[in-house]
């Protein structure tokens, strides 16, 4: 059949009336639990920073100054007020913004402040865990994140807990480190399980065959945890942690502070934090008790698990599975879990691994943010984008598993990308800030992959770098040197609060959400790379199958406007604009010519013409 090419009016009248491609996903209550992964759009916050909705709660119980209590708003160490009571008053805004799931940082109860004198700080974090049964007293109580959850799934919002199985808060101590600020690590070889205090010290566990041998039976002849160091529980701590079987030192790996590489990053302490020994069967059903609990009680959505790369493979190919069958049983069929595994190269095979030796379902797209990062900063050209997506064939189910890699442009631990920005151009004018975070987040919602949104982006959040300098306050924070950043796209500061719904960047994530909720090959159609180079300019890719109605998506990473010709589908040949300056038709069949300005950016849905 020949095919013929339509007037601008003709086009015109036909983008007027194009039908929809598909039909957008049920984002009602009822159908929560039915969507899949790639369906959602993640909202990350940490509670503590965000809303404080009962002031009463603020010292968590406690007596004291900060040092006893954790609280002090005034610096970026402590515990700020915010809890859960602030964040379920606020779903309002976070579901305008086109949010589907929540992932919050840990709500268990911590050790309220930690550290050497003079070096302290407080578990606003979540991450220094004493009983994982019960909420922080900071944040509420179990009964309010009850009507957090059911407050959210009335709304359609899914709700995704942030769990640790690595490590506890920091209790035990070492007799041989009393004193001393660091406990370095003591490895297998010179400190094996066998002998007390090292290779010439008296046996001991003799009967106990190595942490390779998963087995109860095995597990039941380590008796004796002082084979590298001597621990020790502070008076008055000896029953801290719950479930009770975990104050028992025995479930620990004893050994001293991990330095992030070989051995330690497996067997070591975290700063201090309590490294479990995750191959112990006890641990291993331990944490799935715990956890399923939660799955039972509070009908959740998914995990987002910490340090997952600190974790033997055996410990996630039990937990993992484990946790879908609960949930499955609680009739959620689509449980979402993702693994942390922090990697600042791109390295899509890396991440892999986890997937295919690990087991787990997915996890964060490090890769992700990485070519984000290196091409908006135009360290890297858009050639960097293509090596992300010729890796998605590496993890464990290929491109389908990929589609549920939750991706981010910055998070509380490594920083915003509004900060990595600032560094690479100190002097760019406000516009040109502004345009570049545009540009990012058009990425973030075409990609492939569960786009994240880092609590505070959409307000123009920057921060000072990592970890606690990218914790901000979204109501009107203390801190001094959160109140002196200049945040993108807005006059305001962060010594106001800022749930602006105006805001460029809010205004603009609500428009590519819903962009992304009507059109399905936005969220699992396959990505297929149209232009790309060696350095900062064009990148196209389009998303779905050669059937006419592709999206094509076009972002400009330069400083410079880019004219060129593209490939795309033979059947696509005229083009409804979805955001951005769009063409209207092919130039030939199989070619569209692509004009955008500096850090531009069009997402075009192709129509076939018969």
């Amino acid at each position: 059949m020949m095919r013929h090419w339509m007037t601008l009016a003709g086009l015109a009248a036909l983008a007027a009336s194009a039908p929809a491609t598909a039909q957008a996903p049920d984002y009602s209550a009822a159908t929560v639990r039915s969507r899949a992964p790639q369906d959602e759009i993640i909202y990350f916050v940490l509670p503590d920073r965000f809303a404080n909705g009962d002031p009463s709660n603020d010292r968590g119980g406690l007596k004291g100054d900060r040092l006893q209590t954790g609280l002090d708003p005034s610096h970026k160490g402590f515990f700020h007020g915010g809890d859960l009571k602030g964040l379920t008053a606020k779903l309002d805004y976070i579901q305008r913004l086109g949010v589907t799931a929540i992932w919050f940082a840990p709500i268990f109860q911590n050790k309220a402040v930690q550290g050497e004198p003079g070096q302290e700080s407080a578990g606003y974090h979540g991450y220094w865990v004493t009983d994982f049964t019960s909420v922080d007293s900071h944040f509420g109580t179990n009964d309010e994140f009850r009507a957090f959850v059911d407050a959210a799934h009335a709304r359609g919002i899914k709700v995704y807990m942030d769990i640790i199985t690595n490590h506890t808060a920091d209790v035990i101590y070492f007799k041989e480190c009393a004193g001393k600020p660091v406990c370095a690590y003591r490895s297998k070889a010179d400190y094996p399980y066998w002998t007390k205090g090292g290779l010439k010290g008296a046996q001991i566990n003799a009967g106990f065959e190595g942490d390779q041998v998963r087995t109860a039976e095995n597990f039941a002849q380590l008796t004796d945890p002082a084979y590298a160091y001597t621990p020790q529980l502070p008076k008055g701590e000896e029953q801290i942690k719950v479930p009770a079987w975990l104050n028992d030192p025995i479930h620990y790996h004893n050994r001293g502070n991990t330095s992030f590489y070989g051995e330690d990053s497996r067997y070591g302490d975290f700063v201090g934090l309590d490294d479990l020994m995750t191959e112990s069967p006890r641990v291993v059903d331990g944490f799935i008790e715990i956890y399923s609990s939660w799955i039972d009680r509070f009908g959740i959505d998914g995990f987002r698990i910490d340090t997952a790369r600190h974790v033997n493979p055996e410990f996630w190919a039990r937990f993992a599975p484990a946790m879908l069958e609960r949930a499955r049983a609680k009739g959620i069929p689509n449980f979402h879990i993702f693994g942390e595994v922090a990697n600042d190269p791109m390295d899509p095979g890396f991440l892999a691994q986890f997937t295919r030796r690990d087991k787990l379902p997915a996890v964060l797209d490090f890769a992700f943010q990485a070519a984000m990062r290196d091409m908006l900063t135009e360290k890297a050209g858009t050639d960097l984008f293509a090596g992300l997506i010729a890796g998605d064939v590496l993890y464990e189910g290929g491109e389908a598993t990929a589609l549920t890699l939750p991706t981010f442009l910055g998070n509380h631990d490594m920083g915003r990308l509004g900060h990595m920005l600032d560094r690479a151009y100190p002097e760019a004018s406000e516009a040109e800030r502004l345009a570049r975070m545009k540009l990012a987040h058009v990425l973030l919602m075409t990609a492939r992959g569960v786009p994240t949104v880092y609590y505070g982006d959409e307000q123009g959040f920057t921060g000072d770098g990592n970890d606690q300098d990218a914790r901000e306050d979204m109501f009107a924070s203390r801190v001094a040197s959160y109140n002196d950043n200049r945040l993108v796209g807005s006059d305001a500061s962060t010594a106001t609060e800022n749930f602006d719904p105006a805001h460029p960047l809010y205004t603009l994530i609500a428009e590519l959400s819903a962009i992304r909720k009507a059109h399905p090959r936005l969220r699992d159609g396959r990505t297929v790379l149209r232009h790309y180079g060696p350095k900062p300019g064009l990148l196209a890719f389009t998303r779905g199958e050669d059937d006419g109605e592709e999206i094509l998506v076009a972002v400009n990473t330069s400083d410079q406007p880019v004219s060129m010709n593209v490939e795309v589908g033979y059947r696509s040949r005229a083009f409804i604009g979805l955001t951005g300056i769009c063409p209207t038709s092919a130039s030939a069949p199989g070619s569209v010519a692509i004009r955008l300005a500096p850090f531009g950016y069009a997402v075009c849905r192709a129509t076939p013409i018969d």
